[in-house]
């Protein structure tokens, strides 16, 4: 960390060992980003639950090169808890972030298509005409959207794959 972590206690007595220990969660933060540019903590106690007892809250702040990371006001009854909550949220956070900045995306699979080949509707199944020239089996109870009694014929379809006990099967079939 290029600027010395600010760790601030409001209503809460000074205690060296909730100091050590959020020194300790800011270490391991550390190991996990070295883009860490500077970190305040704020620990305060709630007074407004007076026949709960205490609330202790966490808010972190997290400087790095392009984006301010912040972690609000974390609760519990339980100190240790509210920090190591706090924590993990700004991990979360920051694994993100680093994520986002290395380039890495989620990226999401578009169901495959087809087209209705044939149908059977007094039997309840049918099958979906593939682009690559299969035919898929689906069931009456596969078909979403529209019902399998509304489906005909030609009309374009997306579906997920699975293999059934006879070959490749549709499952969550839906007409596009």
């Amino acid at each position: 960390m290029k600027i010395a972590p600010q760790i601030t206690m409001k209503n809460v007595p000074h205690s060296a060992a909730v100091e050590a220990k959020i020194l300790e969660k800011l270490q391991k933060l550390e190991q996990f980003s070295d883009r860490i540019m500077g970190c305040k903590v704020t620990v305060e106690e709630s007074q407004r639950r007076q026949h709960q007892g205490k609330l202790f809250s966490v808010h972190i702040d997290i400087t790095t090169p392009g984006k301010e990371l912040v972690v609000n006001k974390v609760e519990n009854e339980d100190l240790y808890v509210a920090v190591r909550d706090a924590f993990n949220a700004a991990k979360r956070q920051l694994e993100e972030h680093s994520r986002k900045r290395r380039g890495d995306v989620k990226t999401h699979v578009e169901a495959p298509r087809g087209k209705v080949a044939k149908i059977f509707p007094f039997d309840g199944y049918g099958f979906i005409a593939t682009h690559d020239g299969r035919e898929i089996y689906f069931h009456r109870n596969s078909v979403i959207e529209p019902t399998f009694d509304r489906l005909e014929e030609g009309a374009e379809v997306a579906f997920l794959e699975e293999q059934g006990k006879e070959g490749p099967q549709a499952v969550r079939v839906a007409a596009r």
